[in-house]
C-alpha cells in the first residue's frame, strides 16, 4: 500500500500585514492541505497614529502622503488599508502623539499592546476559517517581541511549536527555533552564533531521529541562496558599487553546520525575504518562501513530502 502524501502550507515573515494573513487562511482552504504553517516574524514594526484634530477631522500622515479624514468610515477605511500594509493604525490626539514620541518606555508599551490585539484577531480568525483535521502552526521570529508567546500558546487550535517536538504526521516529526545569529537591527530574538548552536542543538535533542526530521529554522543556512541580502554599511545604508547594490551572505553558520551534521529531511526557513528559493545541504532539501508583505502580496510554498521533498513556490 502507497503512503500516502502529506501536504504543507509554508509562510513566513508576514510582519503584521492583515492581508497576508488573510490570504494564507484562503489558501489553506484552497488547497486542501493537511498542515499550515507561519512560521516567524509575524508583528509589524510601525505605529501610524491618525490623529484627532477636531470633531469632523482627523489626519494621518503615511504611505508618503497626508491623508484627511472626515468621518468614522473614512477612518475605517484607513485603518485596514494600515493593517494590510502591516503597520498598526493608532487613534490618537495630537498631545498624545507628541507624548509618545518623547517617551520610549510608554511607546514600547503601546507596541506590546498592539501586537497582542494584533497576533489574537489573527488567530480568532482561525476559528471557523479552517478544518479542524488541518494542523496550524504558528510561530514567532527574531523580530517578535516575546509578549506575543502566550497569545499563541494559549490559543485552542493552534500549535505553538517552539520547545517541543511537533509530529506532523507518523513519519514526519519537527523541531523549531526562533532565534537567529546577529543583525544590524539589533532584534529581540537574536544571538552570538555560539549561543545559537546551543539552542539548536537542544532542540535537535529532541528528536527521536533525523531521516524524517524537518528543521523549522527561522534563520536560513550561511552562504546559500537563501541567505543572500542587500550589503548594509556601518550607517546601516546599503552598499552599492558604480551605483549597483551589493549583496552578501548573511545567514547563519550554525544551522548550515546542523543541518550537514544531522542531514534532517527537509528545512524550513524564512528571514531574508529577498532569498526565496530551494537550496540542498547533502540530501536536506532547504527552503524559503521569501517575503512581499508591504504590498499585500503573499509568497508561499506548497509542499509534497512522500519519500522526497517536491514543492511548489506561489504568490497570492
Amino acid at each position: 500500500m502507497a503512503s500516502k502524501t502529506f501536504r504543507i502550507l509554508f509562510v513566513t515573515d508576514l510582519h503584521g500585514s492583515e492581508k497576508c494573513w488573510r490570504k494564507f487562511l484562503e489558501v489553506g482552504n484552497r488547497f486542501k492541505v493537511d498542515c499550515m504553517i507561519a512560521a516567524g516574524d509575524l508583528t509589524g514594526k510601525v505605529i501610524a497614529p491618525i490623529i484627532r484634530i477636531e470633531e469632523n477631522l482627523h489626519k494621518c500622515r503615511i504611505f508618503g502622503h497626508e491623508y484627511e479624514l472626515h468621518n468614522e468610515n473614512e477612518i475605517a477605511i484607513m485603518e485596514q488599508k494600515i493593517k494590510d500594509t502591516g503597520y498598526y493604525p493608532y487613534r490618537c490626539t495630537l498631545k498624545r502623539a507628541e507624548e509618545l514620541n518623547e517617551n520610549k518606555k510608554e511607546l514600547d508599551k503601546l507596541f506590546d499592546e498592539l501586537m497582542r490585539e494584533s497576533i489574537k484577531k489573527w488567530l480568532d480568525m482561525t476559528t471557523d476559517k479552517i478544518d479542524k483535521n488541518v494542523k496550524l502552526i504558528v510561530n514567532p521570529g527574531n523580530d517578535d517581541r516575546f509578549v506575543v508567546d502566550r497569545i499563541i500558546e494559549e490559543h485552542e487550535g493552534v500549535i505553538y511549536p517552539l520547545g517541543k517536538v511537533v509530529h506532523l504526521n507518523d513519519k514526519y516529526e519537527m523541531v523549531s527555533c526562533e532565534w537567529v545569529n546577529i543583525t544590524p537591527w539589533n532584534s529581540p530574538r537574536e544571538c552570538s552564533e555560539e549561543e545559537l548552536m546551543k539552542k539548536l542543538e537542544k532542540e535537535i535533542g529532541r528528536l527521536n531521529n533525523f531521516e524524517n526530521a524537518v528543521f523549522n529554522f527561522h534563520a536560513p543556512p550561511y552562504d546559500t541562496s537563501l541567505d543572500k541580502a542587500p550589503k548594509i554599511g556601518k550607517d546601516l545604508k546599503p552598499v552599492t558599487m558604480l551605483g549597483m547594490p551589493q549583496t552578501e551572505s548573511v545567514g547563519s553558520r550554525s544551522v548550515r553546520d546542523v543541518i550537514k551534521k544531522y542531514q534532517p529531511f527537509m528545512g524550513l526557513h524564512g528571514h531574508i525575504h529577498e532569498s526565496s528559493g530551494k537550496q540542498k545541504i547533502g540530501r536536506t532539501v532547504c527552503l524559503n518562501p521569501g517575503s512581499e508583505y508591504a504590498s499585500g502580496l503573499l509568497r508561499f510554498l506548497l509542499i509534497a513530502l512522500n519519500k522526497k521533498v517536491e514543492y511548489w513556490p506561489r504568490e497570492f
